[in-house]
């Protein structure tokens, strides 16, 4: 272990004992419960090391999920279960409510998701649907990247946005390489890469783990329902405008001399058989199915499980293919999930740690733009330095808390509540992408080498900017949920 993290490591473990050691006291909050202590001691020891990165992100949640099973839960140990008179803590979680994070709604949307985009790689549907997108796009270079930014942001709707950045590059190399030497255009191209894919992830609940945290605490704090088809409707508008400034601003900084670019993505070559058909079909079925969540009324995380099922059923999916199920995802959103369900009320199964916070701070008093301008900061500076997954984790929950608060002030409803403000510091994650660490797509265009890192910093900054103070517009003025 490098000296760096093995440091990361120490501190947060210190971290952790000094808060559950320090009297209850000392944190200033009228009645805060033992329990309540102990879940904010959870909250910094996730905090440090996500950011510090010692273990990777994935294995700290599913700390976070095995600590909260020990030391909040009804089953955990014992003697920290009760009072010195032998009594339960008030606030005991179910550990059965703490394990269900592992099988949460929206991990069964991701699980959907990724047996999509597997089956689309194993039987081709992805190369032949980058034919047919880019082709309209004729050999203006201008239109090309065009044509790149759009088809990167659509596949990243529905597939791991670190797998489509990784096929796209295996395309866009060939044509990187015809590029003449002082061609700023094939940097433009490069960037193109992790730019749309981190947009285009925005648009749907399944395109990146931060939209999935926010629907599934906006569910279990506030019984609020988000379906596929909604989410759609309000984000895929922002993801064509935010990719039409990206292609205005990646032109203006770096304009192309070549007039023409021939774009060659090779033909399918995997045979066609009885499976590939069932793949498109199941695929369409499933989009459509999602899309009309409010007519059928299937939810879309049940929608989700049945690709699954007609893969299993039929032999298209087989045992190796689950090895290709990116698991730590899942695991890394469920302790995100863990942390939301400890901060919600007694009642709701929870420590109640969510609504101490509220009563203690006068979050109804406060300039409710301030708050998701604050919010919104926080979660962009962060998820240039970790995992946007985690930190969306982290913040979700809190935010979720806060909005309570904010309820106390009648301008916050104007502003679209609960549900604007959850959603829109899930999309200050995604737009997230000022460095090569901050995003798996931009190491993966980084390791081109045709992009400096200032130049990644200029082009993030500036669609970064934007996309905040648009999306706020755009989520409580515009067209708010």
């Amino acid at each position: 272990m490098k000296t760096s993290k093995l440091i990361g490591l120490i501190i947060s473990i210190l971290a952790f004992f000094v808060i559950l050691l320090i009297p209850t006291s000392a944190f200033g909050i009228d009645g805060l419960t033992v329990l309540q202590q102990r879940t904010i001691a959870i909250f910094v020891f996730a905090a440090l090391m996500w950011i510090t990165e010692a273990i990777p992100s994935w294995t700290t949640s599913v700390l976070i999920i095995v600590i909260s099973l020990l030391i909040l839960s009804n089953k955990g140990l014992g003697f920290l279960m009760v009072d010195a008179d032998g009594v339960a803590l008030e606030g005991t979680m179910a550990y059965t409510k703490i394990m269900s994070a592992f099988a949460d709604p929206v991990v069964m949307l991701f699980l959907g998701g990724f047996t999509l985009a597997i089956m689309a790689q194993k039987y081709g549907l992805d190369v032949t649907l980058a034919r047919v997108l880019l082709k309209p796009f004729g050999t203006n270079p201008k239109m090309v990247l065009l044509g790149f930014l759009s088809v990167i942001a659509v596949f990243s709707m529905f597939m791991s946005n670190t797998a489509t950045a990784a096929m796209m590059l295996a395309f866009l190399a060939p044509i990187l390489a015809t590029f003449p030497n002082g061609d700023k255009g094939k940097i433009a191209l490069a960037l193109s890469i992790p730019i749309a894919a981190n947009i285009g992830g925005i648009g749907t609940t399944i395109g990146t783990p931060p939209n999935g945290t926010a629907v599934s605490n906006l569910e279990t704090a506030f019984g609020i329902s988000v379906s596929f088809g909604e989410w759609a409707i309000h984000m895929i508008p922002f993801v064509i405008i935010m990719i039409l400034f990206a292609w205005v601003v990646l032109q203006l900084m770096f304009p192309f001399s070549s007039k023409k670019l021939e774009v060659n993505i090779p033909e399918n070559t995997k045979p066609k058989t009885w499976r590939t058909y069932l793949v498109w079909a199941t695929f369409a079925v499933t989009i459509l199915l999602w899309a009309t969540e409010n007519v059928t009324k299937i939810s879309s995380n049940i929608v989700a499980l049945i690709p699954l099922a007609v893969f299993v059923c039929t032999g298209t999916f087989t045992k190796d293919d689950i090895k290709q199920i990116d698991w730590s995802v899942l695991w890394l959103v469920a302790g995100g999930f863990a942390l939301g369900y400890a901060m919600l009320n007694i009642e709701k199964g929870g420590t109640g740690l969510g609504a101490a916070l509220v009563n203690a701070i006068p979050f109804g008093q406060m300039s409710i733009v301030l708050v998701f301008a604050i919010a919104a900061l926080v979660c962009y500076i962060l998820s240039n330095f970790i995992s946007n997954s985690a930190t969306a984790a982290l913040l979700v929950p809190i935010l979720c808390a806060v909005s309570v608060g904010l309820a106390e002030n009648p301008s916050f409803a104007l502003f679209g509540g609960s549900k604007a403000m959850v959603i829109y510091v899930s999309t200050a994650a995604s737009l997230a992408m000022l460095m090569p660490i901050s995003t798996p797509p931009n190491a993966i265009a980084f390791s081109t080498g045709l992009i400096n890192t200032k130049d990644m910093i200029k082009v993030g900054s500036v669609i970064g900017v934007f996309g905040l103070i648009f999306a706020f517009f755009w989520l409580t003025k515009i067209f708010p949920f």
